[in-house]
């Protein structure tokens, strides 16, 4: 969208000047009404397109999914899984802890029709489908732990369970399994026929009236926000037995995500993975039996305190997700909702003090 408001300007002036030469040469002048038709319009004043991705901003969902549902995928984090697949086509990125503080991620797809082929698919944490309620999603795993299994009946998400093989959409990658990966870092999700399958099932696929708007305050088409905090160059989130790493390219404007010192790649891509934002939330954790599961605070409030990092820069924010039923919201410290820059995000929740910006 944004190179189209460029030619759009480079076509306006140039209209513009060759107008102002032809009346120059005729010895006449340009009345003010005439230049007002080439004149740039106020681009908070350009609606938003009706195919917006509703989780980066950009103009790049299919005709079939615009006011459709997105698709959240719970993927596997841990080193003996990796690389992962299908994750770089991901509009957002949540990674939270789970036992032992190692890391599990959902992998958010704005575009049902667009959804990747996925693995490792691994099993729901009750707070990755109540974040995932909030934004209307598809939420798909590979079992459950069955001590939070009543809780994620209680809040009803449309979900599809790889252990039931809900769909037919599951399988094991022959290939992995080959190569030495163990059963549990073999199943994948079928991402490319899932929209033939909920578009036969009895799932609701379009989005509730009230989600049919940008999950996020983005900025106007043509702005480029900074955090006001400073410079940014790094970032590191430290849950425990995982450490993720940012770390920023003026070329693309993005931050290149790094796994316990490795670059965190695609497994079928090769991509690295990217992001334009990059938000780290601060919340209670804390161990709830002797498996190691975890009680974590996913809801937040107006004083859970975190940082958005984007465009080199950072600055201190406040986060909150009323209920199963709310879009997760960002602030800044004086209340008012941030506005962020389209494209791709990276949202981890973890321990206070544990994130380094520098």
């Amino acid at each position: 969208m944004k190179k189209s408001l460029l030619v759009i300007l480079a076509i306006c002036l140039m209209m513009t000047g060759c107008k102002k030469q032809e009346n120059e040469d005729k010895g006449t002048k340009v009345s003010a009404q005439a230049v007002s038709l080439f004149q740039m319009p106020n681009l908070k004043e350009i609606p938003e397109p009706a195919n917006q991705n509703l989780l980066t901003g950009w103009a790049n969902l299919s005709e079939k999914a615009i006011g459709k549902r997105p698709v959240a995928v719970m993927v596997n984090n841990v080193e003996p899984a990796l690389p992962q697949y299908g994750i770089s086509q991901a509009d957002v990125i949540f990674e939270l802890p789970v036992e032992g503080d190692l890391t599990r991620l959902m992998a958010m797809y704005a575009d049902y029709t667009k959804v990747p082929d996925i693995c490792a698919v691994r099993s729901c944490r009750y707070y990755y489908p109540a974040i995932a309620k909030g934004f209307d999603a598809f939420y798909v795993h590979w079992g459950i732990d069955q001590t939070v299994a009543s809780y994620v009946k209680g809040i009803q998400p449309d979900k599809y369970d790889g252990l039931s093989n809900d769909g037919g959409l599951f399988g094991r990658d022959s290939a992995r399994r080959s190569a030495g990966y163990s059963l549990e870092h073999t199943g994948y999700f079928k991402g490319t026929k899932f929209a033939s399958v909920v578009d036969s099932s009895a799932d609701r696929v379009s989005l509730k009236d009230t989600k049919k708007g940008a999950a996020f305050q983005f900025a106007d088409y043509g702005t480029i926000v900074t955090p006001t905090g400073g410079a940014c160059n790094t970032a590191t989130v430290r849950f425990g037995a995982c450490t993720s790493k940012f770390t920023y390219n003026a070329e693309t404007n993005t931050y290149l995500k790094s796994m316990n010192g490795h670059k965190h790649v695609d497994g079928k891509t090769g991509e690295q993975l990217a992001f334009t934002n990059v938000f780290v939330l601060e919340t209670s954790i804390s161990v709830k039996d002797p498996v190691g599961h975890k009680n974590l605070n996913w809801k937040g409030s107006g004083s859970s305190k975190g940082y958005y990092i984007s465009n080199g820069a950072v600055q201190k924010i406040r986060w909150s997700q009323s209920n199963e039923s709310s879009y997760l919201k960002f602030y800044d410290e004086s209340g008012k909702e941030l506005e962020i820059n389209r494209g791709k995000s990276y949202i981890a929740y973890t321990y206070a003090g544990k994130t380094t910006v520098e």
